[in-house]
């Protein structure tokens, strides 16, 4: 969705050349230009109806703040040990080649999501990580590892790690895999938390890209005034 209003701004204004003139009035017909398209868009995107509101699973509450960051979404206690689940779309991870339409977004991007499961003990400074494909009727485990505590979710990526991060998921006994999907469902991690991930996202792309259309306008109209003092 939000990949449309962006290819719609950027088709709105395609590629051209520009008079060889150096000049003020150049200048300033480029920078009104492109500070009535980024108004335009803003606006668009304000009068977008948010999503139905969706609570998480009874058992997890949502972390407060959580929108304005890149950590955990979700957390629960489960005896000792605490459950922290962060979120990101799959097609923000692996960028998939443009489509003849001009790769709007399909259903089956938005409904693929990859979320971080952290379980932590009290009194160990490692926690167990499991990266997994969460879908609306399915959950898929991709990795299991052991991570620091002190690890934060941005540096949690597909990027290759600086240790050993444990044998190939599909590659290790399938009784040992089974058993690791019933430890995650036995602690609540499973399709459930789908929906509400889902249109939490939803908020959040929401939320940044009217972020971006103010905060790109604010730079170019006060460098604007800057250059006119």
């Amino acid at each position: 969705m939000w990949k449309k209003v962006i290819s719609s701004a950027l088709q709105s204004h395609p590629w051209r050349l520009l008079p060889t003139r150096s000049s003020t009035s150049v200048s300033s017909a480029v920078n009104s230009m492109l500070l009535r398209s980024l108004k335009e868009h803003y606006l668009e995107v304000s009068k977008m109806s948010p999503p139905p509101k969706v609570n998480p699973p009874s058992s997890f509450k949502i972390i407060k703040a959580a929108l304005d960051g890149n950590g955990p979404v979700l957390r629960k206690k489960y005896g000792e040990e605490e459950i922290s689940i962060s979120v990101m779309r799959m097609a923000n991870i692996i960028p998939r080649a443009d489509k003849d339409d001009g790769g709007d977004l399909d259903d089956e991007d938005i409904n693929q999501l990859f979320i971080h499961v952290d379980i932590s003990k009290p009194g160990q400074s490692d926690s167990l990580h499991f990266l997994c494909g969460l879908y609306p009727d399915a959950l898929g485990i991709h990795s299991v590892s052991m991570r620091s505590k002190d690890e934060n979710f941005a540096s949690v990526s597909l990027t290759v790690p600086s240790t050993y991060n444990g044998p190939v998921f599909e590659d290790i006994d399938e009784r040992m895999r089974d058993s690791f999907h019933d430890y995650i469902e036995e602690r609540g991690v499973n399709d459930s938390l789908f929906q509400f991930l889902q249109a939490w996202l939803y908020v959040k792309d929401h939320r940044n890209l009217m972020r971006w259309f103010k905060s790109v306008g604010t730079f170019i109209s006060e460098n604007k005034s800057t250059k006119e003092a």
